[in-house]
């Protein structure tokens, strides 16, 4: 417990694991430890999932061989420090304060509600896959024709809006038919359906991580009813949104546009 006495401070029984931790690992274990931290880092940064997955295994193990606290607690308290860290990134990319905040708050009430002995390591993997989700998201998109590049970005942007083609193209001041031409040119599908596309991609994040109900989510996104929306949605990922919400293992729908890397 921490002790105050006559204003000085005597510290914490916390101190003892500290003091262990520093006599027992060397300097070249602990220049290890920040080299694979870094590399790891890279990786989420990168959206090299895979990689991420390999470099927090590594870390972690460092980790266990050097704090004597359980597995459980090592991850917990590990996983809540790089949701910070994320978040730092996201409100760099994302220029945000509000998203990458409420981004951080979510991940601290995931960790806490979902992760348990049993599906620790199972966790582990999910979160990373979900980092590297949020994060790929703040792209800056790189196709050769800037109002695309715009429009993705305006997209992006009001991705929970009721949005149409006939908004954003009034909004660049182009005709409809001019905009829906060079999109698909461009960037390898209809306007409408990249609208669409975005909305799953983005309702994923409300399915796997919130207790929102489904026709919330669906709501959310302006589907016209629960039906519709189950049925887009199985339509990309390949699974209905309760299939997908139940599995922590599944994979994350991301299209791909033209020129990015798989």
């Amino acid at each position: 417990m921490e002790m105050i006495q006559g204003g000085q401070y005597l510290g914490t029984s916390n101190n003892v694991h500290i003091t262990k931790v520093k006599r027992n690992s060397s300097c070249g274990e602990v220049e290890n430890f920040f080299r694979i931290e870094e590399e790891l880092l890279h990786h989420l940064f990168q959206s090299e999932k895979e990689e991420a997955q390999r470099a927090i295994k590594e870390a972690l193990a460092h980790v266990f061989t050097r704090v004597e606290i359980k597995k459980f607690d090592a991850i917990k308290y590990y996983l809540i420090t790089l949701s910070s860290i994320v978040a730092r990134q996201l409100e760099r990319t994302s220029r945000n304060p509000g998203k990458a905040f409420h981004f951080n708050v979510d991940c601290f009430m995931l960790i806490n509600t979902k992760l348990n002995e049993k599906n620790m390591v199972e966790l582990v993997d999910d979160m990373i896959e979900f980092y590297v989700h949020v994060l790929s998201d703040e792209y800056q998109p790189g196709l050769m024709h800037s109002t695309v590049n715009d429009v993705i970005i305006y997209i992006n942007e009001k991705v929970e809006s009721s949005i149409t083609v006939e908004e954003i193209a009034n909004n660049f001041g182009v005709s409809v038919s001019h905009l829906s031409r060079i999109f698909r040119e461009y960037a390898g599908v209809t306007l409408v359906e990249y609208i669409m596309i975005r909305k799953i991609e983005e309702s994923q994040y409300y399915l796997r991580f919130s207790e929102e109900k489904i026709a919330s989510v669906s709501d959310r996104f302006h589907f016209c009813n629960q039906s519709y929306f189950t049925r887009v949605f199985k339509r990309y990922t390949g699974q209905t949104p309760r299939r997908f919400r139940s599995s922590l293992a599944g994979e994350y729908f991301r299209y791909t546009l033209p020129g990015e890397e798989k």
